[in-house]
């Protein structure tokens, strides 16, 4: 495991030089006071006068833009010191109060202070796990009692279609791939996934003591990141299958008792 964790590392590490620099992200407008946040999330949580702990932050522009929204503190954490250091470097250059620290999440408990309102982790984030259950709970031990997790996640339905297991087998996939955003396309990093079904995901909060809320299918990605996309109306791209639209990306709020 610790071999996976150093691949998934060092790709992260240059996948972030790259997303530094693309329009996918879109950096200077995030300086320029833009919001890197989607509308699903945005219309679903209110983070205003809450502590937030952003799980897999990347280089921390939600984290940040949620700080702009009125979180009464944010905390980002990330496997990727490249990423940790951009995001630090990013909170200073557009004067938000941020901690980002890094490691692996599943070790969050003990690399983070306290206890969290809110854990918010989101697109792309949970293929990276090989255990949920572990994830889980971790997720669990980081908030206070009644503080919520709110995840937006793309839908395992997608990743099915582009050749992958829905199912949860427990078997590691092992990748020398691209990137998603438009100048990653020549440059190549291995990595390793693990697939989660819709079951597994859900079976995993709830065997750690969280109560699922709310649980929403969406018909659309807020990113045109995969292949077979079309972007039938602003904002929201679609695959379609015999006609019929894809679910794209699912969101769920769960609290801790």
């Amino acid at each position: 495991m610790e071999d996976f964790l150093a691949l998934n590392r060092d790709g992260w590490d240059t996948r972030t030089e790259l997303h530094l620099e693309s329009e996918f992200y879109d950096l200077p407008g995030f300086l320029a006071g833009n919001t890197s946040l989607r509308e699903i999330e945005l219309a679903e949580l209110d983070v205003r006068g809450k502590h937030l702990l952003h799980l897999q932050c990347h280089f921390g522009l939600d984290t940040l833009s949620w700080k702009r929204r009125g979180a009464a503190s944010v905390t980002g954490l990330d496997l990727s010191p490249k990423a940790i250091a951009a995001a630090r470097q990013i909170a200073a250059q557009a004067d938000i109060d941020a901690s980002f620290v890094c490691g692996d999440v599943l070790q969050a408990r003990t690399l983070v202070k306290g206890e969290f309102d809110l854990v918010f982790v989101s697109y792309g984030a949970l293929l990276w796990l090989p255990d949920l259950t572990a994830w889980a709970q971790t997720v669990a031990s980081c908030l206070k009692p009644g503080g919520m997790l709110y995840l937006a996640e793309f839908h395992p339905a997608k990743a099915l279609l582009d050749g992958y297991d829905y199912f949860h087998t427990g078997l590691a996939e092992v990748e020398e791939d691209g990137s998603y955003t438009e100048n990653s396309r020549d440059t190549k990093s291995t990595l390793v996934s693990w697939s989660h079904d819709l079951g597994a995901i859900l079976s995993a909060l709830l065997a750690a003591g969280l109560v699922v809320e709310t649980f929403r299918e969406h018909d659309f990605s807020p990113y045109n990141c995969f292949a077979n996309l079309i972007e039938e109306e602003p904002g929201r791209y679609r695959q379609r299958l015999n006609g019929k639209v894809v679910p794209m990306v699912f969101s769920l709020q769960a609290r801790k008792p």
